[in-house]
């Protein structure tokens, strides 16, 4: 089917030939601008007029790509904010670890270096866990009697005494805190050289010295140490400092309240001094004695008592002896009569 004008306004050359035509020209207009370049100012006038008119055309488009990349970013966002999260927490994660394993090697370097100071042999211990009961100071350590462990020996962190060996059993031992209410310990001031006893007041976290005279010579700020008299503690290690000193005439002691310089409830590696026990007995105290001596002579005194009949027997004896001699005069005062 031919689609063609009425030959009445049929005007000019064909399609075919205007298609032809067009053709040549943009070719020949592609030649010369490749060749030639003249065409480049042509390009840059039509291409600032119809800017305007491209900007116009292309809004549609760039309005829809606008909001489905506005949706598309949040949604990306979302996403990306969520794993960002993930990725600080297990950063933060991370970053503890580190904090904590450098700490605890901060920690092992001061126990070796405070292994090296000490004279004695000593074995390096963590604690696994606390005591199950609230009322004492009590942790349990990983070492135990296979280990060389044995109770009374004592135990100490890079700064000082942080408590006693108790309890002893083959993989683990028990020790009892410096704090705790039933623990004492010798001390002695550095500075004025005064010796006396700490006792732990238990959840305080605190020491008092008590039966100290009022007008003894310590004052808050001193350094206790470790006295030594009682064989258990090596001489001179760090105990606590005097943090209050209160001294009333109306009362017959001072009240003395220190603070442990050791690391208590911080520290999870600690250090047990495998010092040897071998003390000689305590001499008796002098009301034993007493009692010894009486119950001695009371068994002395038994065997007498079993036999009352055999005592006597000598003094009747003697006084059979005596009745001559007392005759004697008698018979004298008489012989004259």
């Amino acid at each position: 089917m031919e689609y063609s004008p009425p030959p009445l306004f049929k005007q000019g050359a064909s399609a075919r030939a205007k298609v032809v035509i067009f053709a040549v020209i943009a070719i020949f207009l592609l030649i010369a601008d490749s060749r030639l370049h003249s065409l480049g100012r042509i390009r840059l006038v039509l291409g600032t007029a119809l800017y305007p008119l491209q900007v116009v055309a292309m809004f549609p488009r760039d309005a829809a790509m606008a909001v489905g990349g506005y949706f598309t970013s949040v949604s990306d966002l979302k996403l990306e904010n969520q794993r960002l999260k993930q990725q600080q927490i297990g950063n933060a994660q991370h970053l503890q670890q580190l904090a904590q394993l450098n700490a605890e090697n901060v920690q092992l370097r001061k126990l070796l270096a405070a292994n090296e100071r000490l004279q004695g042999k000593s074995i390096m211990s963590e604690i696994l866990y606390d005591a199950r009961d609230p009322f004492t100071r009590k942790v349990v350590l990983d070492r135990g009697s296979r280990h060389g462990v044995a109770p009374g020996q004592p135990v100490i962190d890079d700064v000082g005494v942080v408590g006693q060996v108790t309890r002893v059993f083959p993989f683990t031992s028990e020790v009892t805190l410096l704090t705790d209410k039933d623990q004492a310990i010798p001390v002695q001031v550095v500075r004025s050289g005064l010796r006396s006893i700490a006792y732990g007041k238990g959840n305080s976290g605190s020491l008092d010295l008590r039966f100290m005279p009022t007008n003894a010579d310590i004052q808050a700020g001193d350094t206790l140490v470790t006295s030594g008299i009682d064989g258990v503690y090596p001489p001179g290690l760090a105990v606590a400092k005097v943090s209050q000193v209160d001294t009333k005439s109306s009362d017959a002691f001072a009240k003395i309240v220190c603070q442990p310089v050791a690391g208590i409830d911080k520290n999870r590696q600690l250090l047990i001094l495998l010092t040897e026990l071998n003390l000689p007995p305590r001499p008796e105290p002098e009301e034993r004695k007493d009692k010894r001596e009486k119950f001695s002579k009371r068994r002395n005194l038994e065997p007498a008592k079993e036999n009352p009949r055999e005592a006597p027997a000598a003094p009747a004896d003697g006084a059979r002896r005596a009745e001559p001699v007392a005759a004697k005069p008698a018979e004298q005062n008489g012989a004259p009569r």
